[in-house]
């Protein structure tokens, strides 16, 4: 358990889901089930951050209609209601990921309690809106806050608010440039607000589009220890903004950021990083995913169609990777191992992930080798 109240922002990774929802819950929903995926295989702490607006006061009833501005407009068109909102939270919780919005307004701040939400962001354009932060407060939610754009004494204001009311609070470096270029994203300023607030998590929330490795690694090096990035899947003929990361983008962001832990090792505050050889001994007692009885193709997969049991094949997901609404691609016989390649699932496109699943276990006897498979 966190022996200091500010260690729930520890090693945590921050996906910022935003808009790009637009508007649609199924869309929201394909996210957060794609990512929810990536962060269980990569056996990492995330959370899933929404963005919340009471529209109809948010923005002056005089330019709802200004399409001109495009801030005003993609407001409008991603708009969402209270219950798509929760239908959102409910799926975020079931990923495996920590509900966390950003609240742009009053009535926002109170959605998130009515919703649960357990983290709450200040967007750096919010970091000296007091009556904002004064209600957030009143939550005694932890809170992030990005330092984009802001002065030295802003910055100081909204630490000493929080200090004096024992809440916590993270500071994330960022740079508001959307995308950033590598030459912008200034890292040595990690250095420079670990140093001014040594008892604070400092992060890093970038926007960086060139790889999902670099940064990552530097930041934690230099002792960073939250991280945020925004996410979004290709679909529905939806563009995706170059500062915005893809499931397998964020598999590689993942595990660039477990490389450089391994590297750097573990402090003395922190438990250890078990060996290679010792997580291969551990996989070993892994449990696969059996089929109960015969599966058709096109089948979607549910708790009563399979089981679990040692020990793990090569190519068979296991109990890590199930999620349960995999659609099967090809029919299964009963007892037969479910493979990577037998479903529908981010996995069998991310060639990392599949190498990986291919490679581990056990070889597949004869008689597990089912007939259907081409």
């Amino acid at each position: 358990m966190p022996s200091h109240p500010n260690a729930v922002f520890e090693d945590l990774f921050v996906l910022e889901l935003a808009n790009n929802h637009w508007g649609r819950v199924d869309r929201g929903l394909k996210i957060i089930t794609d990512f929810g995926r990536i962060v269980r295989f990569n056996n990492v702490k995330a959370s899933i951050k929404l963005q919340f607006r009471e529209v109809d006061r948010f923005i002056h009833k005089d330019f709802r209609h200004r399409e001109d501005i495009r801030y005003i407009k993609k407001t409008l068109d991603t708009r969402l209601g209270w219950e798509d909102y929760a239908t959102l939270v409910s799926a975020i919780r079931q990923s495996g990921c920590i509900p966390m919005a950003t609240p742009f307004d009053e009535k926002s701040v109170d959605m998130c309690v009515d919703l649960g939400i357990e983290l709450i962001k200040l967007a750096s354009s919010d970091i000296n809106d007091w009556f904002l932060i004064e209600h957030i407060a009143k939550t005694r939610k932890p809170v992030i806050a990005s330092t984009g754009g802001s002065s030295m004494k802003d910055v100081d204001d909204l630490v000493r608010f929080f200090g004096n009311r024992g809440i916590p609070l993270a500071i994330n470096h960022c740079v508001s440039l959307y995308p950033s270029e590598d030459s912008e994203v200034e890292l040595n300023q990690i250095d420079f607000l670990r140093d001014r607030y040594p008892q604070l998590v400092i992060g890093y929330s970038t926007h960086e589009y060139h790889d999902w490795s670099s940064s990552v690694m530097m930041a934690y090096a230099k002792g960073a220890r939250t991280f945020e990035r925004h996410i979004d899947i290709e679909a529905d003929g939806v563009p995706v903004a170059k500062y915005c990361t893809l499931p397998h983008q964020a598999d590689a962001w993942f595990k660039a950021w477990q490389k450089a832990r391994e590297m750097c090792g573990a402090p003395g505050t922190q438990k250890r990083i078990p060996p290679e050889r010792e997580v291969r001994y551990l996989d070993a007692l892994v449990r696969g995913v059996y089929a109960k009885h015969d599966l058709p193709a096109g089948h979607a997969l549910t708790a009563e169609d399979v089981y679990l049991a040692v020990p793990l094949l090569k190519g068979q997901i296991s109990c890590r990777e199930l999620m349960k609404g995999e659609v099967l691609l090809r029919p299964v016989s009963q007892d037969h191992p479910i493979t990577i390649d037998a479903i529908d699932s981010p996995y069998a496109s991310v060639p990392s992930l599949q190498q990986l699943i291919l490679e581990r276990g056990l070889d597949v006897p004869p008689s597990l080798q089912d007939p259907a498979k081409p």
